[in-house]
């Protein structure tokens, strides 16, 4: 059963090409949808998926970022279908 789940990423993750690296990671997991900078200096990923392919692409985009997150809140709720495939939003 898909989810969503929106991830708001805080740290140095604007200008370290950190939603180049969630778009790369994200090709590696069975998930959808999209990754924007934030005004307030954080980024939001909105991905669409299992559960676990979520947690693992999250992990992943950690790891891939290593020392940039600095604090990541995570909210789940439910797929609406909305997404074709992974995108930067800006």
């Amino acid at each position: 059963m898909d989810v969503r789940a929106v991830v708001y990423f805080s740290g140095t993750v604007q200008g370290v090409g950190f939603r180049f690296t969630t778009l790369t990671m994200s090709k590696r997991h069975a998930v959808t949808g999209t990754v924007e900078n934030l005004p307030d200096g954080r980024v939001k990923l909105v991905a669409e998926g299992g559960k676990g392919e979520i947690l693992a692409l999250v992990e992943d985009v950690e790891a891939g970022t290593a020392g940039h997150v600095s604090k990541r809140d995570i909210e789940f709720g439910t797929a609406t279908g909305e997404f074709e495939g992974f995108e930067i939003l800006r």
